[in-house]
């Protein structure tokens, strides 16, 4: 080769290196971060924002509960914010029907073929306002969306974007017009949390903030930022996947849902779905705290969220009060902690 022609071969460009995938301390921090930009526009509602992210990290649907006006939308919509997800809010009324949720078949007549529209369940979070509002046949609309994370219309199976949930609100005091969940429905929900009224000083706050001018529908005015994206969402769960799980906590897991099946004051008790659902949560838990295995902490901190919706009362249990968290608390301290 001559100096002429050395000179004047192009250099073999060199790529770039890609961006080091981030480590599941960063993630974790990632995640802390989330919690302190939720706090920007939600007061007084640490437990359920961190049910939230559980639900997240383990791939689950949560069930809200609460009088209204105590932010359960708002909630929702601030977390989907922050973690840079898309997020559609449906009211669900007596005369929703399946289609409303799930999209339906319409007739373009520029082509004289049907299409399917995509319906409010193809998103990443889905708000469904008062769930129980909306008859059976609607209800069952969503069960293939929330177990097989696909719609079915025409005979075709259309996947749902990833990360799916669906984070359903539900009033604990008013029962004309709604409908009860059918038991196969409340079961595909990963966790129920309960939102409380905000103490005096969680509401001062709140109004000092509506005082300066906090406008709820405005996150960006609020300084809410995003910290994570789908991607690392996706690199957390895979991390807590890796979480263990030895042999006597798995045994304590199952220990305390065969409990809640023999209790006198529980007709139907937890189903080995709900003791799976158990463990993923845990395992979220333990992710969350910097735990490479779940411990039986953990396991008793996800038990009252968990398995609350999942336990059926016999009726005169509840004439007399007793609750599925006061019979949930006495079974974690009866059933025995491996060492």
């Amino acid at each position: 080769m001559t100096e002429d022609s050395a000179h004047s071969a192009p250099a073999t460009p060199v790529a770039p290196a890609a961006p080091a995938a981030p480590s599941a301390d960063e993630l974790r921090a990632a995640f802390g971060r989330v919690r302190v930009e939720v706090a920007k526009s939600v007061v007084g509602q640490d437990a359920a924002v961190t049910g939230l992210v559980i639900a997240l990290l383990a791939g689950g649907h949560v069930l809200l509960e609460g009088v209204p006006g105590v932010a359960k939308t708002l909630l929702v919509r601030t977390l989907s914010h922050t973690l840079r997800l898309d997020t559609k809010r449906v009211q669900f009324t007596p005369d929703l029907m399946p289609g409303d949720v799930t999209g339906s078949l319409v007739y373009d007549a520029k082509t004289s073929e049907f299409e399917f529209r995509d319906g409010p369940v193809f998103t990443n979070i889905m708000l469904a306002d008062e769930i129980n509002r909306t008859p059976p046949k609607t209800q069952s609309a969503l069960l293939e969306a929330m177990e097989e994370r696909q719609v079915s219309v025409d005979g075709l199976s259309r996947p749902l974007p990833v990360p799916f949930m669906v984070a359903a609100t539900m009033n604990p005091i008013e029962y004309e017009g709604t409908y009860t969940l059918p038991e196969a429905q409340l079961d595909r929900f990963l966790m129920k949390l309960v939102l409380d009224l905000p103490s005096r000083d969680d509401e001062v706050e709140v109004l000092t903030r509506h005082a300066s001018g906090f406008n709820p529908r405005d996150l960006a005015a609020a300084g809410v930022t995003a910290v994570l994206d789908a991607n690392q969402l996706a690199a957390a769960q895979a991390s807590v996947a890796t979480v263990g799980a030895s042999a006597d906590v798995i045994g304590y897991a199952v220990d305390v849902a065969r409990a809640t099946r023999q209790s006198p004051s529980v007709r139907l008790g937890v189903s080995p779905r709900g003791t799976t659902a158990l463990l993923a949560a845990a395992k979220a838990w333990a992710w969350l705290n910097g735990f490479d295995a779940i411990t039986p902490d953990h396991v008793q901190a996800m038990a009252l969220p968990v398995l609350r919706h999942r336990l059926q009362l016999r009726p005169e249990a509840e004439l007399e009060g007793v609750s599925a968290d006061t019979i949930l608390r006495s079974i974690l301290q009866q059933v025995r902690v491996p060492i």
